[in-house]
């Protein structure tokens, strides 16, 4: 299990564990986004902090209708006690978790300041 808070600002929060390419664990808050398909978005400097390697050009469709292209990176993460590779999309924007990543969770949410959130495996 999964859990987190959601924030004054009521954005539901949990706290990732990011692999360095030296195999050093980072902490990280992030947004679980359902509204975002993919695995993990990540700033750039975070991305480079962390030594990540380039993989491909991505491209998206945001929620305004306007198409963005940007940078995707293999990652090492700690998700559920497991270390896995996915997939991270460079954004200029706060950490998000994707609904790829919480493939197969349940997601609960206490949508109040303070809140749980709680990712649980189906």
């Amino acid at each position: 299990m999964i859990t987190g808070t959601v924030s004054a600002d009521y954005e539901p929060l949990i706290r990732l564990i990011l692999i360095d390419a030296n195999g050093q664990e980072h902490g990280r808050e992030a947004v679980v986004d359902t509204g975002f398909t993919g695995w993990l978005t990540l700033p750039p400097d975070v991305i480079a902090e962390m030594g990540f390697s380039w993989r491909e050009w991505g491209a998206a469709i945001l929620a305004d209708g306007s198409q963005v292209t940007f940078s995707v990176y293999d990652a090492h993460v700690v998700w559920d006690g497991h270390r896995i590779s996915i997939p991270v999309d460079e954004a200029d924007a706060e950490p998000l978790v994707g609904m790829r990543l919480m493939k197969g969770y349940r997601i609960f949410i206490e949508d109040v300041d303070g809140g749980i959130v709680r990712l649980e495996l189906i």
